[in-house]
């Protein structure tokens, strides 16, 4: 067992496949910087769109190859969509806190495309790379949450009230602030990070270790038309619900990281 905290863990690259998705999401991460400097607000709301797009991609390659062989997809399927879902809950979130300009919505437009697009390409070759990009994707998403943070308390960003999307999806308390919010989410992609990671090696035979998966917060896996479906339960650890939905999410969960580096 580790002490790392979840937010810090990192998967070192091993072999071609590994660095070319680390190489190509340190790139994508350049372009934000750049781009977005610390405006973690718009910075998420442009990063989240690119985020619900490769649960969705996945979950439909997976879906379309199990109808082909006429086999199991042991549970992949379901766990991919609600990953989608989850990353554009992060989305409608967001718009709420930072009220993207049009230039931003332009920009959110294109990159969704190409993004897609390209995606999707790296799927078809290589789903192993492809779950592995999504890894390193979601190491960087828990590194950026965690420096929203820093701002958020150091006072350089407003720790406004939660949205009514979050606080209805996460099951937030009434008094809930921008902070908690961005607790949760962190602990979504940390998630993620570990599920896709986990994905990753399973194209190796490495059977998926759930004792190696970050908790997911509860949520609602069903927010639509005719109401909530509830909570999603998709390789969710128990937690002690007496810490508050948010606040538990803020201290160091102890997780067995095996290769982790």
């Amino acid at each position: 067992m580790s002490n790392t905290p979840v937010w810090s863990i990192h998967r070192s690259p091993k072999g071609f496949s590994d660095r070319f998705a680390f190489g190509f999401t340190k790139a994508l991460r350049f372009v934000a910087d750049t781009f977005f400097a610390k405006r973690y607000g718009h910075r998420a709301v442009v990063l989240e769109t690119v985020a619900a797009v490769p649960g969705m991609v996945a979950a439909t390659l997976t879906h379309l190859k199990c109808l082909r062989r006429m086999s199991d997809d042991r549970g992949w399927i379901r766990t991919l969509l609600d990953e989608a879902e989850n990353e554009r809950m992060h989305l409608m979130t967001f718009f709420e806190v930072a009220k993207p300009t049009r230039l931003e919505r332009l920009i959110v437009m294109g990159v969704q495309w190409i993004f897609y697009l390209v995606f999707f390409g790296i799927y078809l070759i290589s789903p192993r790379t492809a779950h592995r990009v999504v890894g390193y994707f979601e190491e960087e998403a828990v590194l950026s949450y965690t420096l929203y943070l820093q701002e958020i308390d150091e006072g350089r960003s407003a720790n406004c009230p939660a949205p009514p999307i979050a606080k209805r999806y996460w099951g937030l308390p009434d008094d809930a602030t921008l902070r908690d919010v961005v607790l949760v989410v962190r602990a979504d992609e940390a998630h993620h990070r570990d599920v896709n990671h986990g994905f990753a090696d399973a194209f190796h035979g490495i059977e998926l270790d759930e004792t190696k998966i970050s908790p997911s917060p509860p949520h609602d896996s069903g927010i639509g038309l005719f109401g909530s479906c509830g909570p999603t339960a998709v390789i969710c650890a128990p937690v002690d619900d007496r810490e508050g939905p948010a606040r538990r999410f803020e201290r160091p969960i102890t997780i067995q990281n095996g290769d982790a580096g």
